[in-house]
C-alpha cells in the first residue's frame, strides 16, 4: 500500500468484498469500523496542543509536556496509522488471524491517540483554571454530596492504578450521573465501560517523572490546578443531550 493510498477508500472496497467472505460477520464489522473511522485524509495525525509547552507550569513543566506530546502521544499516533494500514491489507486479504491478531495494537494506540487528545484538551493555565456555578458543579454535587469529595475520591483510584493507566470522571447515560473510574495501559473509556470521559488524568509514569519523580500522589494533587473546567462541562453538557 503506496502513503498516496486512501484508507478510507480501501475500507469501502473491503466492505463489498466482505459480505461474501466467509469471515465471521463480527471480526469483519469491527475491522470495517475501524477503517471507516480513519480521518478523510486516511491518516491519523498529532493533534497541536491548545496552549504552549510551558502554560501549566509550575504544575507540568514544559519539559515534560514537549517530551509528551512530541514523543509519546506522536508514537501512538505513528503505531496507529501503521496498524491501520495492517488492517487495510488484511481485511482486503480475508486474513482473519492477521485482523484479530491486530487488535491489541489497535486498542492500545488508538486508546493512546484518543486518551491524551482528550487530556490535553481539559487541562489549561492554572490562572483558567475556575469551577464556576453551572450544569457541571450541579451534576458533581448531585452524584459526589460536594466537589471536594469527588476530588478525593478520583485522586484516590487514581493514584492507586496498578503499574500504568488513567483515571476519568465519566458520565453515566442509564443514570444520568458522574463517576469515577480507572483504566488500565491506553484502555479507552467510552468503548470499554459506557462512560462519556469528561476528564482524564494521565498516571503514566513519563506524565509526571521529570517533574515529580516516582511520587504519583504528588503530580494527582497538583494535575487539580489545570483542569479546564470549562471545557469539562461542555462534554458534560454534550454528553447530556
Amino acid at each position: 500500500m503506496t502513503s498516496s493510498k486512501l484508507i478510507i477508500n480501501s475500507a469501502l472496497r473491503a466492505a463489498v468484498n466482505v459480505r461474501s467472505s466467509s469471515m465471521p460477520k463480527d471480526v469483519t464489522k469491527k475491522a470495517v469500523a475501524m477503517l471507516s473511522s480513519a480521518p478523510s485524509g486516511g491518516k491519523h495525525t498529532l493533534p497541536d496542543l491548545p496552549y504552549e509547552y510551558n502554560a501549566l507550569e509550575p504544575v507540568v513543566s514544559a519539559e515534560t509536556m514537549t517530551i509528551h506530546h512530541t514523543k509519546h502521544h506522536n508514537t501512538y499516533v505513528t503505531n496507529l496509522n501503521v496498524a491501520m494500514e495492517k488492517l487495510d491489507a488484511a481485511v482486503s486479504a480475508g486474513d482473519i488471524s492477521a485482523i484479530i491478531g491486530l487488535e491489541g495494537a489497535l486498542k492500545f494506540n488508538g486508546g493512546g491517540h484518543i486518551n491524551h487528545t482528550l487530556f490535553w484538551e481539559n487541562l489549561c493555565a492554572k490562572d483558567n483554571s475556575e469551577l464556576t456555578d453551572g450544569p457541571l458543579k450541579v451534576a458533581i454535587e448531585a452524584s459526589f454530596g460536594d466537589v471536594d469529595f469527588m476530588k478525593q475520591e478520583l485522586s484516590s483510584k487514581s493514584v492507586a492504578v496498578q503499574g500504568s493507566g488513567w483515571g476519568w470522571l465519566g458520565y453515566n447515560v442509564r443514570t444520568g450521573r458522574i463517576e469515577c473510574a480507572t483504566m488500565a495501559n491506553q484502555d479507552p473509556l467510552q468503548p470499554t465501560t459506557g462512560l462519556v470521559p469528561l476528564l482524564g488524568i494521565d498516571v503514566w509514569e513519563h506524565a509526571y517523572y521529570v517533574d515529580y519523580r516516582n511520587v504519583r500522589p504528588e503530580y494527582v494533587g497538583a494535575i487539580w490546578d489545570v483542569i479546564n473546567w470549562k471545557v469539562v462541562e461542555e462534554r458534560l453538557v454534550a454528553a447530556q443531550k
